[in-house]
């Protein structure tokens, strides 16, 4: 038996950073940046108006007020979008949209909300110093500045960012397209009544669900068959389109545990009983040309979602590029007490909650690894090491979230 530490650093020290490709930049949305980018213009590109109102010489508005206002003729109307050189002459004023260029001369924008808003002629009520409501060109960027490095993770304000400073295409880390295969002869698809001695194919829906939500990209290969041939050809076949390949079922001492039999005896492909619970029998290696990790995960529900969390989540993580845990454990007081296996890191499900000053940790129900009540009711997993074997009431516990924790009042 080996510890969760020495398959996690197997893992880790195997799985590598997919090499980088240039995407278009909503295709590269989550995606992790592989090279640093440069503005290749100023932002803003030119001087312009924060705000609807009037450009004027700050001078001429200086002694503005409500009992003495200023007015001014209004020589040009200029909008958002304008391509016009346009000067404004000292005595004069032009009526400006948010946006907008400024006029060469002018200096400041009057809002429309200090005037009476006039057309032809303008009255203004107030005075505005020199440079108020005016974007400078380049204030924001510099041609020519880094404004993202690599390692940076796309989302919709970076990519505002990207598209901004004129790029249309990055060059990324792609996301790892991830190959999900199910097997067992009881194995249906979902939506139909299981007979009996037949399972819904649950585990398969939820690791393509998994790694959805890690944003890579799945392709679920369900209910296949345990005879060897047909496995075999089936996980050949799919190494294809596979940055990588899970598994689930058939890793563990059973006659029929198929995916075990046949994987042992090509590639790299290594099965191991881990000191965990659950999640004992894992299997983990790489496969074909590519060499493409493949990770063999217990049959059992919990035990594969715990393994996917654990050993498959931060594998994937890195092959993106990103950091192989993004967020960290946390510290909560245990609610209730409970016992834990000696000589294996227990994970066990829980529900954590926040009452303002702390974490809270309740157990969630039924800790066996196939009880898929208790498990879709957890948001999170007490680590409990292997040299603890009882939990009591008041104990703190560290906590891997499985979803955000919403603070409670």
């Amino acid at each position: 038996m080996i510890s969760v530490e020495e398959h996690f650093s197997c893992i880790v020290g195997t799985v590598r950073r997919l090499p980088s490709i240039g995407l278009n930049l909503l295709d590269a949305q989550g995606c992790v940046l592989a090279q640093d980018v440069a503005s290749e213009v100023p932002l803003p590109g030119f001087t312009n108006s924060a705000m609807d109102g009037y450009a004027v010489h700050a001078a001429d508005v200086a002694g503005a007020s409500e009992k003495t206002p200023v007015r001014l003729p209004v020589v040009h109307d200029i909008a958002a979008g304008n391509t016009q050189a346009l000067s404004l002459a000292p005595g004069q004023t032009m009526r400006i949209m948010t946006g907008a260029p400024m006029p060469h001369g002018a200096d400041a924008v009057v809002p429309v909300e200090s005037t009476d808003g006039g057309v032809a002629r303008v009255t203004v009520l107030a005075p505005v110093p020199a440079g108020h409501n005016v974007r400078q060109a380049g204030e924001d960027v510099g041609a020519g500045d880094l404004v993202m490095h690599a390692g940076t993770r796309l989302g919709p304000r970076q990519i505002a960012l990207l598209a901004a400073v004129g790029a249309g295409q990055v060059q990324v880390t792609p996301k790892p397209r991830v190959v999900v295969i199910s097997t067992g002869d009881e194995l249906i698809e979902a939506g139909t009544l299981p007979r009996f001695g037949q399972v819904v194919d649950s585990n398969g829906l939820m690791l393509t669900a998994a790694v959805r939500a890690l944003d890579c990209i799945p392709f679920r290969v369900g209910c296949v068959r345990v005879e060897a041939q047909t496995f075999l050809s089936t996980i050949e076949s799919q190494l294809l389109r596979a940055d990588a390949v899970i598994t689930t079922g058939g890793v563990s001492m059973g006659a029929y545990d198929t995916v075990k039999e046949v994987l042992s005896r090509v590639g790299t492909m290594r099965f191991d009983k881990v000191a965990m619970q659950p999640g004992m029998p894992q299997g983990f290696g790489t496969l074909g040309d590519d060499e493409v990790p493949v990770f063999t995960l217990p049959g059992n529900p919990v035990s594969a979602m715990v393994s996917f969390e654990v050993f498959v989540a931060p594998a994937l993580r890195l092959m993106a590029g990103r950091l192989r845990h993004e967020t960290s454990l946390v510290r909560a007081v245990a609610t209730d007490g409970w016992t834990a296996p000696a000589g294996k890191v227990q994970f066990a499900r829980i529900v954590l909650s926040h009452n303002g000053s702390g974490y809270m940790a309740s157990i969630a129900g039924m800790q066996g690894s196939h009880a898929l009540g208790s498990m879709a009711g957890a948001n999170a997993l007490a680590v409990i090491p292997a040299d603890v074997t009882s939990i009591r009431a008041g104990d703190q516990v560290l906590c891997h979230l499985l979803e955000p924790i919403v603070e409670v009042s």
